[in-house]
C-alpha cells in the first residue's frame, strides 16, 4: 500500500471505531492501480458530516452542502465525504439535489468513469461493482452506466475523458466516445474556467497529440474559446512533435503560432486566464517568431530572461523539427556567456550619470544613456567597470 494511504489510515480507523463504514475512493486508488504517482487520497464514508465532525477533534467545513468534511490530523489534512447520491442537473454541470446514503455502492455509482469508481479498504481490498480494475488492465475509458446518461448530467466529463486519453494513454470506449460526440454540445453549459482546467492538464499528457486529435474529431474544438474556425489549423498539430514540450505555456505558444492568432492577449483573456500566464506566453510566442532567431540578440536575451528564452527556443525547435535538449542547451550557454544577467549588476546608476555629467539636468537623455550602456556591456564593446563606463561615455558624447 502506497505511503499516503498508510498516513491516511488513522483516519479510516477512526471512523470505523466509531461505527461507520470509510473507504478510500477516486483518482487515488485509480492511480494505485497503473503504476501513477498519488498526490493525495479522499476518503468517503457513511457517516453524515455532523457525524464525522464528532469524530474529530479539529475540522473544517469545505463543502459540508456536497457532503465533505476536511480533517485536520498530525499526519495530513483530508478530505473526507459522506456518500450520496445526486440527481436533477438542470444546469448540465452541478446536482440540484444531493441526498446522503449509508450504501458504498449507490456513492460508486454516481461517478463518471469506471476507472474512478473503486473503493479501497484499510487492508488494500478492493470493492469495484463497476469492474474499473478491468477497463484499467485493458486500457479503456468506460462510463459509469449509460454514458448518455452521465455525460447530460456533467458535460464537463466530456473534457474530463479526453483529458484521461492523453494522462492515461487510455482508449475511449466505442460506446464512450458515440455518446461524447453526440453530447459534445452540451460543452456550452460548462464555465470557461473549469475548461481551461481540463484543457491544460490535456496539453501536459504524454498522449497529448492523440487527444488533440479526438478533440477534433469530436467537434469538442468548437466549444474551446476562440478554437471554433481553427479546425485545419489545429490538425496541424499532428505533423509535430509536441511531445517534447513540458510546460503548459509552452503548448500553448505551439498552438498559438499555428493558429496564427493576431491579438493573443484578447484570444487568452477569453479563457479566464490569469495575466501573468498571459504575459509569459505573450513573451514566448514574440521570441519564436522573432527573426533573425532571437539569441543572436543578447539585449534581447537579456531582457526576456533564460526561463522565457528556454520556452521560446522549444517550441521553436519543435516546430523546426530540432531535437528540444540540443536547443535548451544552446540557450543556457547563451544566457551563461551574458555579461551580466540583471541591471544591478551594472556597474552604472542614473545618480552616477547625474554626478558624470553635474551640468545636465534629469530627462530623457539618462534612460537613453544607461540603455546604450547596458547594450555596449553585453557586446562587449565596454568593460561593465564604473570608471571605463565614464570613459566610454564621454568618447560617445552620451552625458
Amino acid at each position: 500500500m502506497d505511503q499516503l494511504f498508510t498516513e491516511a489510515l488513522p483516519i479510516i480507523t477512526a471512523i470505523e471505531d466509531a461505527g461507520y463504514e470509510a473507504y478510500f475512493v477516486g483518482g487515488s486508488v485509480r492511480d494505485s492501480l497503473t503504476g501513477r504517482m498519488i498526490n493525495d487520497v479522499d476518503i468517503a464514508t457513511s457517516a453524515t458530516p455532523e457525524e464525522v465532525k464528532a469524530i474529530f477533534p479539529k475540522t473544517v467545513d469545505v463543502g459540508i452542502a456536497h457532503g465533505t468534511i476536511l480533517v485536520l490530523h498530525d499526519s495530513g489534512n483530508y478530505e473526507v465525504t459522506t456518500f450520496r447520491t445526486e440527481s436533477g442537473y438542470s444546469d448540465f454541470r452541478r446536482p440540484d439535489e444531493v441526498n446522503f446514503v449509508r450504501s458504498l455502492r449507490e456513492d460508486l455509482q454516481r461517478r463518471d468513469f469506471t476507472m474512478n469508481a473503486i473503493a479501497m479498504d484499510r487492508n488494500g481490498k478492493l470493492i469495484d461493482p463497476f469492474y474499473g480494475k478491468e477497463a484499467i488492465q485493458k486500457k479503456e475509458i468506460v462510463t459509469v452506466g449509460n454514458p448518455d446518461e452521465r455525460f447530460t448530467e456533467d458535460g464537463l466529463r466530456m473534457m474530463r475523458a479526453l483529458r484521461f486519453v492523453s494522462q492515461l494513454r487510455f482508449e475511449l470506449n466505442p460506446d464512450t466516445y458515440a455518446s461524447l460526440k453526440r453530447h459534445v454540445r452540451l460543452m456550452e453549459h460548462i464555465s470557461v474556467e473549469r475548461i481551461l482546467g481540463e484543457f491544460e492538464k490535456l496539453l501536459l499528457g504524454m498522449n497529448r497529440k492523440k487527444s488533440m486529435e479526438l478533440v477534433i474529431d469530436s467537434a469538442l474544438y468548437y466549444y474551446l474559446p476562440g478554437f471554433k474556425t481553427y479546425k485545419s489549423q489545429l490538425a496541424q498539430v499532428k505533423a509535430y512533435d509536441i511531445e517534447q514540450l513540458n510546460a503548459k505555456e509552452e503548448l500553448w505558444g505551439i498552438l498559438l503560432v499555428l493558429l496564427d492568432i493576431e491579438n493573443i492577449e484578447s484570444f487568452l483573456r477569453n479563457w479566464k486566464m490569469p495575466m501573468k500566464n498571459i504575459r509569459f506566453i505573450l513573451s514566448v510566442v514574440r521570441l519564436v517568431k522573432q527573426e533573425p532567431y532571437f539569441l543572436q540578440d543578447k539585449l534581447l536575451l537579456f531582457k526576456e530572461g533564460e526561463k522565457t528564452a528556454i520556452s521560446a527556443a522549444s517550441v521553436r525547435a519543435v516546430l523546426e523539427n530540432t531535437d528540444v535538449q540540443d536547443a535548451i542547451r544552446t540557450v543556457n550557454e547563451a544566457y551563461k556567456d551574458l555579461k551580466i544577467k540583471s541591471m544591478s549588476e551594472l556597474a552604472l546608476t542614473g545618480h552616477d550619470l547625474l554626478a558624470f555629467a553635474s551640468d545636465r539636468k534629469p530627462g530623457p537623455w539618462v534612460k537613453e544613456a544607461m540603455d546604450s550602456t547596458l547594450q555596449a556591456v553585453l557586446m562587449g564593446k565596454v568593460k561593465n567597470d564604473k570608471a571605463a563606463i565614464k570613459e566610454w561615455l564621454s568618447t560617445c558624447n552620451l552625458m
